[in-house]
């Protein structure tokens, strides 16, 4: 079972609580499909623009145990209700792969 920890974007808190990442982990849709069975060691937001605390949230995720880091699908496509995507989540990714030295899944659902 792939231990897996997701973080999302902070601006969506209020509107998404994160039903679709945890359905389609239920069912191992969408970009949990790859990686089979799958278990959620943590959700944690990105701690707000700029993604300042992304990675140190990341190396929390990893201490607990995540072999595998999901930026959820608000951040990579936009936000629920909105179309906005992160205007940082490329330096964000590099940053916690660099970091955690962990595999980044693009996307939740």
């Amino acid at each position: 079972m792939v231990k897996v920890g997701i973080i999302r974007c902070q601006q969506t808190e209020d509107t998404c609580p994160g039903t679709s990442c945890f359905v389609a982990r239920d069912h191992g849709a969408a970009h949990f499909q790859p990686l089979g069975e799958t278990s959620v060691v943590g959700f944690v937001s990105c701690g707000g623009c700029s993604g300042r605390r992304a990675v140190q949230r990341a190396q929390l995720l990893a201490r607990k145990g995540a072999e595998v880091i999901m930026l959820s699908t608000c951040m990579v496509r936009g936000s629920y209700g909105g179309t906005m995507t992160c205007p940082y989540i490329g330096p964000m990714r590099e940053a916690i792969e660099r970091v955690t030295g962990l595999p980044i899944v693009n996307g939740t659902h």
